[in-house]
């Protein structure tokens, strides 16, 4: 979605700034970590994405609020896979157990017996951190994720498991960055390049969007993993199935692979990347997709998905202690 910056306001900041608890010493660590990472790859223009293609997406615009964390944009379509409960516990590491009550509560209406997978496919744009003057490349990725996950078996705190991702092939700052959590990467090509999806020309569905994902051989890589979405804009947009309250949940959990270390993004959906006139799109459509662990789920066209199309900001903490994490329900 195309959008126009600004700011927040000096109480949504404070709020965040609150809801962070970051310790000056997590902060230096983490811009330290963006340091290392931005002399890697070397500074590069912010609007410029892989391979020097330019993104239609905005600039980021809470980089001088937070100057020592890491911030950026998300340009996402995000949708809800249902799935059976049973099937969800048996992908699911026996050792972690899935907290039904949160999302039982977030969404009354939601049958029983299925559990919210949940599917994004994104462009990462105008990473960098003010402070340090680095900025990053772009990357996208495309990913299945199980949220409302008891990592610390407190019965309480909501993570989200995101096991396997495809990442831009081109960026290998993100793919080594989200291996770190123990994830398994996928190299990948997008289409379309730059963006997190594009119009469909051919009609009728000149008001759908279209995004592909296909992994390439690197290292021995699999080359025949892929994700392939087209959605279109529900026609009364106040009939989504899932309020924006759960989207929010569900995308400012904490992120796990292997459970070791964790990733705190905060997702702010409250500046102007996602207010009118460019607020949330509520969607619904298909997916096509073998990326594990999903592979074996029925999916396809004549299955339709209900999610919504957004552009947020977002503050990134890495390589987190999961136990410090604790508490969060949404």
């Amino acid at each position: 979605m195309v959008n126009i910056p600004s700011r927040e306001t000096s109480e949504d900041a404070q709020r965040h700034r609150t809801k962070l608890q970051v310790t000056s010493n997590m902060a230096l660590r983490t811009s330290v970590f963006a340091l290392v990472t931005g002399l890697l790859l070397g500074a590069v223009p912010p609007a410029l994405a892989q391979d020097g293609c330019l993104s239609l997406s905005q600039p980021n615009p809470i980089a001088q609020q937070y100057p020592d964390l890491p911030t950026g944009t998300l340009n996402v379509t995000i949708a809800v896979v249902p799935i059976p409960l049973r099937v969800a516990r048996k992908i699911l590491p026996s050792k972690w157990k899935i907290l039904t009550r949160p999302y039982r509560a977030l969404l009354p209406d939601f049958p029983q017996d299925k559990y919210p997978v949940f599917m994004q496919f994104a462009l990462d744009h105008d990473i960098q951190v003010a402070v340090l003057n680095y900025s990053f490349p772009d990357f996208q990725k495309a990913a299945f994720s199980f949220p409302f996950i008891d990592l610390l078996g407190d019965g309480y705190t909501s993570f989200t498991w995101t096991p396997t991702q495809l990442i831009s092939y081109n960026n290998l700052a993100a793919i080594e960055g989200a291996e770190m959590y123990g994830q398994t990467i996928h190299p990948a090509r997008f289409d379309p390049e730059c963006d997190a999806y594009r119009y469909v020309k051919s009609p009728p569905f000149k008001k759908d969007t279209y995004g592909k994902s296909s992994s390439v051989a690197v290292n021995g890589s699999n080359p025949n993993t892929y994700v392939e979405i087209q959605f279109t804009p529900l026609p009364n947009q106040n009939k989504s199935p899932y309020p924006l309250e759960f989207f929010k949940n569900i995308t400012n959990q904490p992120i796990f692979g292997d459970g070791l270390t964790c990733d705190q993004q905060i997702r702010l959906f409250n500046t102007s990347l996602s207010q009118a006139p460019f607020q949330p799109r509520y969607v619904k459509g298909s997916i096509l997709a073998n990326l594990p662990p999903m592979e074996k789920v029925k999916k396809g066209r004549g299955m339709d998905y209900f999610g919504v199309q957004i552009d947020t900001a977002f503050i990134e903490i890495n390589s987190l202690n999961c136990s410090t994490l604790q508490g969060y329900d949404g």
